[in-house]
């Protein structure tokens, strides 16, 4: 077991003895943290919300993007022109309404999929594969893959560009907790598969630097009679996951790390159990990240932080100021507090500086940033 220096924490003025818990009687704490929530921080407590802003000019702002706005109907997700992206990855939201009629091979790097709606067949090297709504499919990099649908699709695409996905480190609650790695489903050789390997031209579409070359074959490619190893296409459900939870202290985003990328991680919030000890927060505290970009993609429930917010609309955080929960979910916290939240929803943290894509420009709501002004509203 890893271990730290118990660290020397300096105290100024009025202050609360723990972060997120009893703060002095009509502030509002502000969490300035490096790393994250794993480097240095401190908490401070003003007299106004950190997000009280009656004006903003300039690029650097709060953004909200509508993604059921976007056409995104095409046949490969490689046609998707990303919506955010930078070095390490790339953000994509693509609709199959179609089975595919070739095969996808990423040599980019991994694709993350969350299937956001529909259901289908994944058929790849490995075999097949059935999937639902809320499901994760990690898909390494160099798989060749194809979807059948049963109901339309629409999903998030997560790539790591030129990167593989990881586990995070689960440190004190051991490798069982959040998950158990034995839900993680893989791709069957069953007769599913078997049935659908024939002689016919099949084509598989390589991406490499963007750019797509297309391979044709007089057979299926997709033509594996069994393998063995541990690099494959895993399946995680987010019904699967039981959260980190305290009812004395809100857990930070980090806490709810699902997979790592490189420079970049995806945490997921599922249904909880809301805090229930009188003096801790209730809602996600007022915090500046000032060394990660947050995006949030919403797939479902109440948002209990945000207000104006719908199933399939993105968020997006650029680092340099804070943020937090708005006036009305902030109140209701405070008064009304909820026994539980039912929001399911994806967070890619970001090392890097994320750029955004014109598809992203063209649904974006321009009003977002105004949504925390109490003054004038």
């Amino acid at each position: 077991m890893s271990r730290q220096w118990i660290p020397h924490m300096i105290r100024e003025g009025e202050h609360s003895r723990q972060a997120h818990c009893d703060l002095p009687q009509g502030s509002y704490e502000r969490e300035m943290g490096r790393e994250g929530f794993f480097g240095p921080a401190s908490h401070i407590h003003h007299r106004h919300p950190p997000t009280g802003w009656i004006d903003w000019k300039g690029p650097l702002r709060p953004y909200a993007f509508d993604l059921n706005k976007l056409d995104a109907r095409t046949p490969s997700p490689f046609d998707e022109e990303p919506f955010l992206r930078n070095g390490d990855v790339a953000l994509r939201f693509w609709r199959c309404t179609h089975n595919m009629q070739y095969l996808l091979r990423n040599s980019d790097g991994d694709d993350l999929l969350f299937i956001h709606q529909g259901a289908g067949d994944l058929f790849c090297d490995y075999g097949h594969l059935t999937f639902r709504d809320g499901d994760y499919l990690l898909i390494p990099r160099g798989t060749a893959w194809r979807i059948e649908i049963r109901e339309p699709v629409e999903c998030l695409i997560i790539e790591d560009t030129d990167g593989a996905y990881a586990l995070p480190d689960r440190g004190l609650v051991g490798p069982h907790a959040i998950f158990d790695p034995a839900v993680l489903e893989h791709p069957r050789i069953n007769d599913t598969f078997i049935a659908q390997q024939d002689e016919n031209p099949w084509q598989v579409h390589i991406k490499r630097h963007d750019e797509v070359s297309v391979v044709s074959f007089p057979f299926n490619p997709l033509d594996a009679m069994g393998w063995h190893g541990n690099n494959t296409v895993l399946r995680l459900n987010w019904r699967d996951l039981r959260p980190l939870m305290s009812h004395r202290y809100h857990l930070p985003p980090s806490a709810h790390t699902t997979f790592m990328g490189n420079g970049f991680v995806v945490c997921t919030f599922c249904p909880r159990p809301i805090e229930s000890d009188p003096g801790a927060l209730k809602v996600p505290f007022y915090h500046n990240n000032d060394d990660y970009d947050e995006v949030l993609f919403y797939h479902r429930g109440n948002f209990f932080s945000r207000d104006n917010i719908d199933a399939g609309m993105v968020t997006f955080h650029p680092c340099g100021f804070a943020h937090g929960p708005h006036p009305k979910a902030l109140e209701k916290a405070l008064t009304d507090p909820a026994l539980a939240t039912d929001e399911v929803a994806v967070m890619i943290d970001t090392r890097r500086a994320l750029r955004i894509g014109r598809n992203a420009t063209a649904v974006e709501n321009a009003d977002y940033v105004n949504s925390w002004r109490t003054q004038g509203r």
